[in-house]
């Protein structure tokens, strides 16, 4: 009887440490459901790919050169190599845990003693929660080549987007290579994924140019007396078309089938010519002011420039393959003027004159002037202050009044100066050499200042002579470089003016390619209407870089607005300035001759469309109503009180006019 009760409180006993046994696994299988051990993911595993850059590409494990990642003489193995401007925006699911990094600028930019000086940036981690509020987690505060990586460690939780960005630190993009080495994220729930930047396919805003005639282009011109006059009427519509124009001042003469007008102007004075364009569907009129005086350049510029396309692989059947398109394009019926030699032309001097001769891709620059004058278009040229060109040919240091008269003796009609090998000069007193010989030039010659802004020439541009002047750095086919340019003009407008223009830079639509093999345009579709609509409200001479003859559509439609050409050539000359820079997203605005003002909407952000909305009585404008005019749409959009709120596209525009009702 005892060995039956000690075996069933054996029994018990069994049962009772398998039902405890059982009861803790059960435990701890619910405790590692409930809480999974964190996951650790490097950045350098998400791929570099959605990173986007000012130069170049971004990196996985290698700098933005390509070269192992190198901080004050660290080498690390993982991270990211990138450039300024750059972001990297990366999904979470409000349960990452943390992000660290150590960053700094590569090495590599102390390769050269301008890079070691010039590199300059800011590493910014911020994040957005699921209100999508956003929050600064960390600046480093400015950093440059060769300071030892700075540490960042920043709390991730509640978060559902983590945004990393290298800025410029207010200085410029050149030589910006920034690193974040050992970069990785923390987390508890879903992998980070990185978020693909928004990029639209190509689409076409600009209404299709009706088969009436319409006249566009400015209208105002400016002259100095007796200098050869040549003006080509631009007006669309269907051809055959004729031309007239009533009040032409005494020696200036009309081809009635081209609209070319030519001839030479003695006596200073304003003259107001009625310019009249005529088919088989109608008349178009319109008012040409002519200023005979001191003033030429009353306008930005319009034409195109060798450079972005060609750069040095540049040849005479390149310029007038370009000047043919412009016409066969129909550019010219939208005010494109002028057709620009860059770098490469130059060959040696004569050895007893000292005279410029072209090289051996340039057999005769006089026929290559007088051709382009044949089509109605202009010709411009490119030369150096220093002894030699950026890309080593022969500068005009000490041929200063030579040159100029050289220019002007085979018929060019625009000259841009360069600022290579010029240091230890002052620009100043370089650039009034040859604004002196510009203005005793036989003919009008449209003197662009090219010394990337050094010494500010905006402030002295004018008074050497100079009817534009380049404000930065050469421009590139990226986001961060176009509108680091665009946007960093705000507080140049009082500089600009009818003769004289603040410039930064080319435009970057298009085939580019810098020669002589070309690809698209980096830009996305949304980035290049922003490049235009910013450069048309900043008053800034707007110079065509791709191959005319390879145009598409869609870049077609960005050259041929005539509302956005408008704006850019508006007489009054009023550069915009900005308005509004709120979050993400800034306002722009220039009044207009006829009281109206041009507006620019712009998305900063290059991931979500956002709602842009501008206050009238915060801009200035007073109470009222006002007419809104969607002007790459060409429609009106309404009448509206107090403000007028749209949404814009990732990186990109609406670009309105408002008249007072």
């Amino acid at each position: 009887m005892n060995q039956l009760l000690d075996h069933r409180n054996q029994s018990r006993i069994l049962i009772g440490i398998l039902f405890l046994l059982f009861g803790f696994s059960f435990l701890l299988l619910t405790y590692g459901c409930s809480q999974k051990p964190a996951g650790l993911v490097y950045l350098d595993e998400l791929g570099a790919q959605q990173v986007t850059a000012g130069w170049s590409e971004s990196k996985a494990n290698k700098s933005i050169d390509g070269n192992p990642l190198t901080v004050a003489g660290q080498l690390y193995e993982r991270g990211l190599g990138t450039h300024a401007e750059s972001q990297y925006r990366l999904n979470l699911d409000g349960r990452a845990l943390n992000f660290q990094a150590l960053v700094g600028v590569d090495d590599e930019v102390k390769k050269t003693q301008r890079g070691a000086e010039r590199a300059s940036v800011e590493f910014i981690v911020s994040a957005r929660d699921k209100n999508n509020n956003k929050k600064v987690l960390w600046k480093s505060g400015l950093m440059k080549a060769g300071e030892p990586a700075r540490e960042v460690k920043v709390s991730l939780k509640g978060f559902v987007s983590l945004d990393l960005v290298v800025t410029d630190a207010g200085d410029g993009i050149g030589y910006d290579h920034a690193d974040w080495c050992q970069a990785r994220i923390e987390y508890a729930g879903k992998r980070p994924e990185p978020v693909k930047p928004y990029a639209a396919a190509p689409y076409i805003l600009t209404p299709a140019t009706g088969p009436e005639p319409r006249i566009n282009g400015p209208r105002v011109f400016g002259v100095r007396p007796g200098s050869p006059f040549l003006f080509t009427i631009p007006a669309t519509g269907q051809r055959p078309m004729t031309f007239a124009a009533e009040g032409l001042p005494s020696g200036l003469r009309l081809d009635t089938n081209t609209g070319h007008i030519t001839g030479a102007i003695d006596k200073p004075g304003t003259y107001n010519v009625k310019l009249i364009a005529r088919n088989s569907l109608g008349t178009a009129e319109r008012e040409l002011r002519i200023e005979v005086g001191d003033k030429i350049c009353l306008t930005p510029p319009m034409g195109w420039n060798s450079w972005n396309c060609w750069a040095c692989s540049v040849t005479d059947e390149n310029v007038r393959q370009s000047a043919r398109a412009m016409v066969e394009k129909g550019l010219i019926n939208y005010g494109w003027t002028y057709i620009n030699i860059d770098d490469c032309w130059h060959g040696q001097r004569d050895p007893k004159t000292g005279e410029i001769r072209s090289n051996e891709k340039f057999p005769d620059m006089k026929a290559l002037a007088d051709y382009v004058h044949g089509l109605g278009l202009k010709i411009g040229l490119y030369t150096d202050c220093g002894p030699k060109t950026c890309a080593g040919y022969e500068g005009s240091e000490g041929h200063e009044e030579q040159d100029i008269m050289t220019y002007a003796k085979w018929g060019f009609d625009y000259v841009k100066i360069d600022w290579c090998y010029c240091e230890g000069k002052d620009p100043r007193v370089a650039y009034k050499k040859f604004g002196e010989a510009i203005s005793r030039a036989p003919r009008d010659i449209v003197f662009s200042i090219c010394n990337w802004g050094v010494e500010k020439p905006w402030e002295w541009g004018e008074s050497v002579g100079g009817n534009l002047w380049r404000t930065t750095g050469d421009i590139t086919d990226t986001w961060a470089s176009m509108a680091g340019i665009g946007f960093g003009q705000a507080g140049l407008a009082k500089y600009a003016g009818p003769g004289h223009w603040n410039d930064p830079d080319m435009l970057v639509v298009g085939k580019v390619g810098w020669g002589p093999e070309l690809r698209p345009s980096r830009l996305t579709p949304d980035e290049q209407y922003t490049h235009i609509s910013l450069w048309c409200l900043l008053a800034a001479p707007l110079l065509i870089g791709c191959p005319i003859e390879q145009l598409d559509d869609f870049t077609l439609g960005l050259l041929t607005n005539t509302e956005v050409l408008e704006v850019d050539q508006d007489p009054l000359g009023r550069q915009a300035d900005r308005v509004f820079d709120g979050d993400d997203y800034q306002v722009w605005a220039r009044q207009l001759e006829d009281g109206s003002r041009a507006v620019g909407l712009f998305n900063l952000d290059a991931y979500e469309f956002r709602k842009v909305r501008i206050d009238f009585a915060a801009m200035g404008l007073g109470a009222g109503s006002y007419r809104v005019r969607d002007l790459w749409r060409q429609k009106d959009l309404g009448v509206f009180s107090g403000g007028f709120e749209t949404e814009v596209p990732p990186h990109g525009v609406a670009l309105v006019r408002l008249w007072k009702k």
